[in-house]
This record gives C-alpha cells, structure tokens and sequence, in this order.
C-alpha cells in the first residue's frame, strides 16, 4: 500500500467520524426542537396555572406594608387625639384656678375652710292641692333664667324632653350663625389654637364659640397676632 493509499484512507476515516459527530449533533437538536414545539403548542391554560401562585407571592408584601402604613396612621392619630385632650384638660384646669371661688367672699369660707351644707331643695311636686297656689309657684323671687332653668329640669312638672335634631340641622345652624356674626361684623375675641393642628377655638365678643377640627396652625397664629397688636378681626361672609 502506497502513501498516497494510507493517506486517503486516514482522510476518509476523519471524515465519516466528524459526519457522525455532526449526525448525532443535529439528532439532539432535533429531539429539544421536537420537545420546544410541543411545550408551545400547550393550551395556555395549562401553561398558565402557576401565574397566580406567583401573583399572591408578588402582592402578598405589598399588602403587608399596606396594612402597617394604615396602622402606622391611626396609631399616629390616637396620639394626636389624647396629646390634644390632655391641653384642653389642662387648659380647663388652669382656667378653673384662676376663676374666684364662690365662697371666696365669705370670711372663714373657701377652698380651706370647713365644708358648707346646702339643703337640697324639697320637691313639691303632687302636693298642689295640699298647699294652694303660693307654694306651687315658681320662686317669684327668682330671676327669669333661674325659672327657666327649673323648667328645663326633669323634676319640673312642666318640663318636656327636648326633641332629636334632624339630621343636617347642626350644620345649618352653625351656618347661619355664622352669617349673622358676619352681618353684625362681630369682633373676634379670643383665639386658641390646638396642639398639631387638631382643634382650634375662636371665641367671639358677644360670647359665641366656634370649633375647628381639623385645625389650621397659621391661620390660628395669624387671628392670635392681631388681636395681640389692637385688632379686632371679623368675619367677611359670602
């Protein structure tokens, strides 16, 4: 055998050896198209079936930081709810010392002094025929407000319960007082602003009290100023 014999032979030999490497390379080619065909030709129902199991454990934590945030908020609004509670209760009891007693001006009587009895009031109440007309008045010696109390008083035999008021009727109420502060151009008095924004109080020179909740710290600040430099502010109406 020549040379030129072996050397074919070699060269034959490499080639039918890279064809069957190529072979078997295009035979699993083929089989993971074959398998990726039928993966997509799947119904996508079937293919579909995980996607919520995902989605929950996508939102599953988005939920969570909702449900703090919410609860991070209405902890943050009972704190600003009781710190504002605890001023008033406060400001109430410093208005309270410095009112004067009502028996500051009896000597050897006050806070200090030994405690007063005060009767309780009999009530007459059936005893009309017994006692004619002098005892069934109301206390013609007492002023019209005092007699108008004891109207208002359960144990008067006069007194009627005060009727539910229809719903909205506050608010018309607080409306149309307003108006009429506005036409009077009544003068604001006294302003005190609630801590954090939670209440504010305007107090009005013929004696009417406004509430605001929420509050507004500026505007609170700004009424406060004026009536600290002489002015008196009023309502514009409208």
């Amino acid at each position: 055998m020549s040379a030129m014999s072996l050397a074919l032979l070699l060269t034959t030999a490499a080639a039918a050896a890279v064809g069957a490497a190529a072979l078997h390379a295009v035979h699993g080619l083929r089989k993971q198209v074959t398998a990726l065909r039928g993966e997509l030709a799947m119904p996508a129902q079937t293919r579909g079936t995980t996607v919520p199991h995902a989605r929950s454990a996508v939102q599953s934590p988005a939920a969570e930081i909702r449900a703090a945030v919410a609860e991070a908020l209405a902890e943050e609004r009972e704190r600003e709810l009781a710190e504002a509670r605890a001023f008033w209760a406060a400001q109430e009891a410093r208005d309270a010392a410095d009112a004067p007693s009502l028996l500051g001006g009896l000597p050897g009587l006050g806070e200090d002094g030994p405690a007063v009895f005060l009767p309780r009031q009999a009530d007459l109440v059936g005893l009309e025929p017994v006692l004619g007309d002098e005892a069934v008045d109301d206390y013609p010696e007492d002023s019209a407000e005092l007699a108008a109390a004891r109207r208002r008083h359960p144990s008067h035999p006069d007194f009627v319960p005060a009727q539910a008021p229809a719903p909205g009727a506050d608010h018309e109420r607080t409306v149309s007082r307003l108006e009429e502060l506005a036409e009077a151009r009544t003068a604001l008095a006294d302003v005190r602003p609630g801590p954090l924004g939670t209440l504010d109080v305007y107090v009005f020179t013929d004696g009417t009290t406004l509430c605001m909740t929420p509050g507004h710290r500026e505007t609170a600040e700004r009424l406060a100023e004026a009536l600290r430099s002489g002015t008196a502010p009023v309502l514009l109406g409208g």
